[in-house]
């Protein structure tokens, strides 16, 4: 049995697309993966390189300012760290829209490396299984 996804759900495009657009303006990013010894680059002490960021802070700013003003939620004044959370109703599909983001974060910056935290080893269980029943439906997407 395979599944279908149905990939123009408008309110989970919308969600994607509120957390794409905050790096609106970032150039697409076609290197490979980094690794340096570099100990000034560290964060935990693991050596790899994260996803390099161009935009200034200014334009994440004006960028969620806009998804803000699209979504009709308040206005930030400031921006307070790099800490960003879409909050969607249970049974809506947070998960496929997650990963979906991940992979649309990849095809139009060209970020690599993602964290995902999740609060149990049986939802740990459930993202994987979902990573792996939704592969292909990703794969065949066109970009937002």
């Amino acid at each position: 049995m395979k599944l279908h996804f149905d990939p123009n759900q408008q309110y989970q495009i919308d969600a994607i697309c509120s957390i794409t657009d905050i790096f609106e303006g970032q150039p697409l990013n076609l290197g490979e993966f980094g690794f340096s010894l570099n100990p000034e680059r560290f964060l935990f002490q693991e050596g790899g390189i994260g996803n390099s960021l161009l935009i200034t802070e200014e334009q994440i700013l004006k960028n969620i300012r806009e998804i803000q003003t699209r979504n009709e939620i308040p206005v930030s004044d400031t921006l307070d760290g790099m800490h960003f959370s879409v909050e969607m109703e249970t049974g809506t599909g947070k998960t496929y829209v997650y990963l979906r983001t991940v992979y649309e974060l990849n095809k139009k910056y060209g970020f690599k490396k993602f964290v995902i935290v999740v609060p149990s080893i049986a939802i740990r269980e459930g993202v994987l299984k979902n990573l792996e029943i939704t592969f292909e439906h990703f794969q065949n997407l066109p970009l937002r």
